[in-house]
């Protein structure tokens, strides 16, 4: 799977989470956070869906350091190597 795969799918998944976020051109550096309607609990619920979807595990300490859109497709990408 390409990098590029990862980013569609994890639109996809937050477009999925949050129908009311369609209208936002979601870019590799979105804060995700800040400049979008997801809060704490929706951000690990976008998390939780992508280790599924991508049968992968991102350590509960490294979330703090996911920012941006492309810093999680960044984590994502780097687990299903």
């Amino acid at each position: 799977m390409t990098r590029q795969e990862v980013l569609n799918e994890t639109k996809r998944i937050i477009y999925e989470c949050f129908p009311d976020m369609k209208e936002i051109d979601l870019q590799e550096d979105t804060v995700i956070n800040t400049e979008t309607a997801i809060d704490s609990m929706g951000f690990v619920l976008v998390i939780c869906k992508l280790e599924a979807l991508f049968d992968v595990r991102i350590p509960e300490r490294q979330w703090k350091k996911l920012q941006t859109l492309g810093d999680v497709v960044d984590a994502i990408y780097k687990r299903i190597q």
